[in-house]
């Protein structure tokens, strides 16, 4: 877990040139904006798809300022707080965790400072300029939303907000594919399809994985959950949609 996170940084995870296919991914782990799981969200995730032949780079991204004292941190966080209201329609009508709410300047110039660094450096990571996409979890799903719809910089080729916030939203003409994934165990899902239906209604291609069970922060995986293998189905995808086949690398300009 990272905090207190004042000087964003990237790190590169290339896969072995032979089996290299041209394809990048910007990884933002989550952690509510106010830490960062580095390892299950990041490093893990990065190893994994540079194991595919797709050139991974974990962003590190600016956070909210919290307690110095990890203890101070520990009790703040498991302070008594309400549970959210299952049939609530304020929160099936809105995005959960609301981005809409929260000031993400710092960690938008961020993600599109990571974007603009593998553009001007893609002939040496050997990454195709028009297949970079974005894939995020929890509060990193939300910012990997946040890019898509306000970015004026990244022209994502694919986004896969993994355990996000599920609301609708307004999709730009030009929005990228994107790849969804949750659990019906997970306290952000509450049974709400919005930025699925709202990804349908604008045309854009949009595949939904809504597993039986494995609550919040799974990352890759725990043991016997039914969304453990969602990373196979998130690599079938990028195949099919031909994101994994090896091309010549277009260079930056």
């Amino acid at each position: 877990m990272a905090r207190n996170i004042t000087e964003a940084t990237l790190t590169p995870f290339l896969p072995d040139p032979d089996k290299a296919n041209g394809t990048a991914v910007i990884v933002t782990p989550g952690g509510g904006f106010m830490w960062l799981s580095m390892g299950n969200e990041g490093w893990e995730v990065a190893e994994a798809l540079a194991e595919q032949g797709i050139a991974a780079f974990v962003l590190k991204y600016r956070l909210k300022p919290t307690d110095e004292s990890l203890e101070d941190f520990k009790t703040w966080m498991n302070r008594p707080r309400p549970a959210p209201s299952e049939t609530s329609d304020t929160l099936k009508n809105t995005t959960q965790p609301s981005t809409r709410q929260r000031d993400l300047s710092d960690q938008l110039e961020d993600a599109e400072a990571a974007y603009a660094m593998i553009i001007d450096r893609a002939d040496e990571w050997g990454v195709d300029i028009n297949r970079i996409g974005m894939i995020g979890f929890s509060a990193g799903a939300g910012l990997t939303m946040h890019s898509t719809l306000n970015s004026k910089t990244m022209k994502l080729a694919f986004i896969g907000p993994i355990y996000g916030g599920m609301g609708p939203v307004d999709v730009p003409k030009d929005a990228p594919p994107m790849f969804n994934v949750i659990a019906t165990d997970d306290f952000l899902f509450l049974g709400q399809f919005g930025v699925i239906e709202s990804w349908y209604k604008a045309g854009i291609p949009v595949e939904f994985h809504l597993y039986q069970n494995g609550g919040h922060g799974f990352g890759l995986g725990n043991p016997n959950r039914t969304s453990n293998r969602w990373f196979d189905s998130f690599m079938h995808w990028l195949e099919v949609n031909k994101f994994l086949e090896a091309t010549t690398v277009k260079k930056s300009k």
